[in-house]
């Protein structure tokens, strides 16, 4: 842009601002705004799931042999079972980091003052809250909550007398927004980059995006249909997955993982590209392999359309595509662990400074790799046989989904907030509830390898008197993690109204959000820059 158009573009902005109070946020095109909102919904929700998750291993301390009077039937266990998945997956795991830090961060990382359609933008938001509020409202009709878990199996979500439809056009609303976003996303990268950022000058964490995005709209569709197929099942009695009508079930199996899988990528690698932001910023060195890390998003991106069916392997599909499915999940693990050991090498003999920030990456790295590790023993078909359906696959799950997305969504938002909000934080009390955090987490989730492994099935109400020393250590892990968290939250919530103010580079980063004033003004930038070195070369 010239002087002249940069002049009329901040008087565009500002002039969009003119709405005041709760109007000048709802109404808002600004990406920065549109982050925060995204931000605040998130956590609300996931202050809920969590809630109904430290429910769900209260009712765990006791087997039924010794239950007498319990917390909650069976029938409620499996809604709140369905409602802390439901939630947590599709209202805060898959849409957190790429939501909220990339509608707040990527443009700025870029050069630029807004996302390519910022009505699009705000539409997306919209969106996003109206799949949630359907997904509520279904809650409260029909045949009470649903029940059928988070990922909707036939045919007992078409048999069921909850009200499965309603849920799953809140599912496929959401859906919209996921897509809407990455168009975003990728149209942005595409175009509004700053001159002279080529494609491999951008940020790590805008090849996160770039690649998440494309799983974004090509693999989301694959479920919107899988899901209006369900509704149109449970309306006209199409037979398309229920056998009693001449459906095939395991049909809609492939569906759903077609996309679920891929969707575990949609939100780790955006969760990878913050560690490549934060490793660089915290060791004082430029990251090592960054061509390498770069591709290696996409190959995971690519990839991670292949391995659905390791979801399957009891599921009576052919040796021949077991075996295949098998291979795929182990090349899938050779790109990952690129980057683990482009972080490494980063780190190698690198003066360290160990801020909170950074201690959330080190959390990262062993959660997420004990997760990754045992992927590898679900990917081999002798021992997914013995280890399916049991709690090691809920040990798992949460090692990567939570231990992954989770873990860095709390440490993107340490390592931003000074920008975002303009205020520090106290780093006494976040390393402290990130130690509880790490300590409860690995309490609560590897003492079900351990279950899982001698056989408890997972989504049970009960379980045989053999397993109550691991279940009351596994709830007591939950009530460490639970209190990290909340003191995690806390020391964010009182540095906003009350912490010290925060320089514009208080962890001395060298990528362009640094460059600008804390928070961000409007604009984001008075003139575009302009682009000469990588984004982390050091002077």
């Amino acid at each position: 842009m010239n002087s002249q158009s940069d002049t009329k573009y901040i008087h565009y902005l500002q002039y969009r601002g003119k709405f005041k109070g709760i109007p000048g946020w709802l109404l808002t095109t600004d990406h920065k705004k549109i982050g925060l909102l995204y931000l605040i919904a998130m956590i609300t929700f996931f202050l809920v799931a969590m809630s109904l998750g430290f429910l769900m291993k209260l009712e765990m301390l006791k087997p039924s042999s010794t239950k007498g009077s319990t917390l909650m039937s069976a029938q409620t266990y499996n809604a709140v079972f369905t409602l802390h998945g439901v939630i947590m997956i599709f209202l805060f795991i898959i849409p957190g980091i790429p939501a909220v830090f990339g509608n707040f961060f990527l443009p700025i990382m870029l050069g630029a003052r807004d996302v390519s359609f910022p009505k699009i933008n705000l539409l997306s938001w919209y969106f996003y809250i109206a799949g949630a509020v359907i997904v509520l409202i279904s809650l409260h009709t029909g045949g009470g909550p649903i029940d059928t878990g988070w990922t909707f199996y036939v045919p007992y979500s078409i048999r069921t007398t909850a009200n499965v439809s309603l849920a799953v056009f809140g599912a496929f609303v959401l859906g919209f927004s996921s897509i809407l976003t990455a168009i975003n996303f990728i149209t942005t990268i595409h175009h509004l980059r700053a001159p002279g950022m080529k494609w491999f000058k951008m940020p790590l964490f805008a090849w996160g995006l770039y690649a998440t995005g494309w799983i974004q709209i090509l693999a989301t569709p694959v479920i919107g249909i899988t899901l209006l197929l369900v509704i149109l099942e449970r309306t006209l009695g199409v037979g398309i997955f229920d056998p009693a009508l001449g459906g095939d079930p395991l049909l809609y199996q492939h569906l759903f993982w077609i996309y679920s899988h891929p969707a575990v990528y949609i939100m780790i690698l955006p969760a990878m590209g913050l560690v490549s932001e934060i490793i660089p910023t915290f060791t004082k060195k430029n990251i090592f392999g960054y061509s390498a890390i770069a591709v290696s998003s996409l190959a995971i991106a690519f990839v991670g359309y292949l391995v659905w069916g390791h979801h399957m392997f009891t599921s009576g599909i052919s040796d021949t595509s077991r075996a295949i499915f098998s291979f795929l999940t182990f090349v899938v693990a050779i790109p990952s662990g690129v980057k683990v050991f482009n972080w490494v090498a980063t780190m190698y003999k690198a003066s360290i400074d160990p801020r909170t920030p950074f201690l959330f990456i080190m959390a990262f790295i062993v959660l997420f790799s004990i997760g990754g590790l045992t992927g590898l023993v679900l990917g081999a078909l002798d021992t997914n046989i013995h280890v399916t359906d049991t709690y090691f696959v809920v040990a798992h799950f949460h090692y990567v989904m939570f231990g992954g997305m989770g873990t860095l969504f709390f440490g993107g938002l340490y390592y931003w907030f000074p920008k975002m909000f303009g205020k520090l934080f106290n780093e006494k009390i976040a390393n402290t509830g990130l130690i509880l955090f790490v300590t409860g987490f690995n309490v609560l989730y590897f003492t079900m390898f351990i279950m899982g492994y001698q056989g408890m099935p997972r989504r049970y109400y009960t379980y045989l008197a053999e397993f109550q020393t691991l279940q009351v250590i596994s709830t007591i892990g939950s009530w460490i993690m639970i209190s990290g968290i909340l003191i995690l939250l806390g020391n964010l919530v009182y540095a906003l109204f009350r912490g010290r103010k925060a320089p514009d580079n208080p962890w001395g980063g060298t990528t362009l959000e640094w460059t600008i004033p804390s928070p961000p003004p409007v604009y984001n930038f008075e003139k575009i820059p302009v682009i000469t070195k990588g984004p982390y070369e050091r002077n």
